[in-house]
């Protein structure tokens, strides 16, 4: 019986793998199309302003997304009653959050002395009562550990929030077009998701269930709330003490290497999350998954950010037009420091999934702190040198969340980074060949699709010759899906 619960575990967990990849590949594309399109028609002011106020809405979301969904996941014996309170609280506590919001938009306005912001607030605020029901979704899937249908969710809110946004852009609805392309892909996601997964909230609602959850959840509120504040805090000092082209190249800068290395780690981390949890008194296997999650992300986001830094002009040209290149000295730095997130996400997602929000609340305060002091000795020196700490603080975050793991799972930072350091050996060599190739004096299309096509074969070259054992892993992932494809398409031809 074991046996058999062992193999579908396995089973669900390379299938959910399988399906978070493919959303969040899914999703990266249609995002990168619609940057490229969205970029050549918008100026870069009206993407600094949009960028503004999703860090004031991300702020709020905290409170609506961050407190119950993931003690939903953790707890145990999680049923209708727990899923319904939740719901109910969600959804009155989000539109009392975004009254406040409402009436609070032009004081925010004139406080960043941006007069578009206060109906730009205003209409991109009504995602805070959106994101209360997808959250408490997101929560149930993730438990069930159905990630297929976060694949049709986010694919479709994607597509069609792409397709609005680009014809506003083109309409010339400026700034409008990148906030309905931000409210439609949220809606068009909760849509879907309350589709596929056909549950109907109970009429139940309890607060005693509603306070064993939060006795887990403030935690991971508070946590989230200062990790969220501190990662866009360099977007509000760049937005107050400088202008808003400044803070336009920064974050487009920090777009690119945000978007894969978020997607990727969050695909993996939404799958280990829940295993770990339903495997949380077994350590021993819990530091099988952890270590299997650190290095399956770690392989595939360190190519991914060296290759960035070594393309990163060309790309920017290309994808950006020339009117952005300012953004590529940011995005190579930037690159550096997303390197380092799946130490940190990995280790951080095994102490909440132990039950330890506790822990988790501890290490916020001390890594924010040490990188607040670090962002406002660096403000004083420019944008570059705002973006140069990024490194230092992700760094710094690395080994202070892999800290409390040499205890709790016998898995210390050492061993972790003996861990990655062939990916980085490996990534460091095929970035340099890029380079190389990058001084050859060719149409800048054709360099570019040689650089990006040289970088994947050296990897690869080298993970096989290295017998590298993550390649493999991901190799057995992938070949049951291509096999049945293959079958599907000779059927057809027979």
């Amino acid at each position: 019986m074991e046996a058999t619960n062992n193999t579908s575990l396995k089973n669900k967990t390379l299938s959910g793998l399988m399906w978070t990849f493919m959303e969040r590949i899914g999703a990266q594309g249609v995002s990168f199309i619609v940057s490229l399109v969205l970029a050549r028609l918008l100026l870069p002011e009206q993407y600094g302003i949009v960028a503004l106020v999703t860090v004031i809405i991300n702020i709020c979301d905290v409170f609506v997304s961050s407190s119950f969904s993931n003690a939903l996941i953790q707890k145990k014996n999680a049923d209708d009653k727990d899923f319904s309170s939740v719901l109910y609280f969600n959804i009155v506590f989000s539109i009392a959050l975004y009254a406040v919001l409402f009436f609070s938009a032009p004081f925010i306005s004139s406080f960043f002395t941006y007069e578009q912001l206060t109906w730009v607030i205003r209409v991109m605020g009504i995602k805070l009562i959106i994101a209360s029901v997808n959250s408490v979704q997101k929560a149930m899937v993730s438990r069930k550990m159905q990630f297929k249908k976060f694949f049709w969710a986010t694919f479709g809110g994607t597509v069609v929030s792409a397709i609005v946004g680009i014809i506003m852009a083109i309409k010339g609805c400026g700034v409008w077009s990148l906030v309905a392309q931000y409210l439609v892909n949220s809606f068009i996601d909760t849509v879907i998701l309350a589709i596929v997964i056909k549950w109907i909230p109970k009429l139940q609602f309890s607060f005693k269930r509603l306070k064993g959850l939060l006795s887990y959840g403030w935690k991971v509120l508070l946590a989230a709330l200062i990790n969220v504040i501190y990662e866009d805090i360099r977007t509000i000092i760049i937005g107050v003490k400088y202008t808003e082209a400044d803070l336009a190249f920064y974050n487009q800068g920090k777009k690119i290497p945000n978007l894969l290395v978020a997607n990727i780690t969050s695909s993996i981390q939404s799958v280990m999350f829940p295993l770990i949890a339903n495997k949380q008194d077994d350590k021993e296997t819990v530091k099988h998954i952890v270590r299997r999650s650190m290095k399956t992300s770690a392989f595939i986001i360190m190519p991914m950010m060296f290759g960035l830094v070594a393309v990163a002009e060309p790309l920017v040209k290309i994808v950006l037009t020339d009117n952005w290149l300012s953004c590529v000295p940011y995005l190579q730095i930037l690159c550096i420091a997303f390197a380092l997130m799946p130490i940190q996400t990995a280790n951080l997602q095994a102490i909440y999934a132990l039950g330890r929000s506790d822990i988790a609340l501890k290490l916020e305060i001390i890594k924010r702190g040490f990188n607040l002091a670090l962002i406002l000795i660096s403000c004083q020196f420019g944008v570059m040198a705002i973006a140069a700490s990024s490194v230092i603080g992700a760094l710094f975050c690395s080994i202070v969340n892999a800290f409390p793991n040499k205890k709790l799972l016998k898995y210390g930072y050492f061993e972790q980074i003996k861990d990655i350091l062939p990916f980085v050996a490996m990534s460091a060599v095929m970035a340099g060949a890029v380079i190389g190739i990058g001084f050859i004096p060719i149409n800048i299309y054709v360099k570019l699709v040689i650089q990006i096509f040289a970088g994947v074969v050296i990897y690869v070259a080298l993970s096989a010759i290295f017998k590298v054992e993550s390649f493999k892993y991901i190799l057995n992932i992938i070949k049951p899906y291509i096999s049945k494809i293959f079958n599907r398409n000779k059927k057809k031809n027979v």
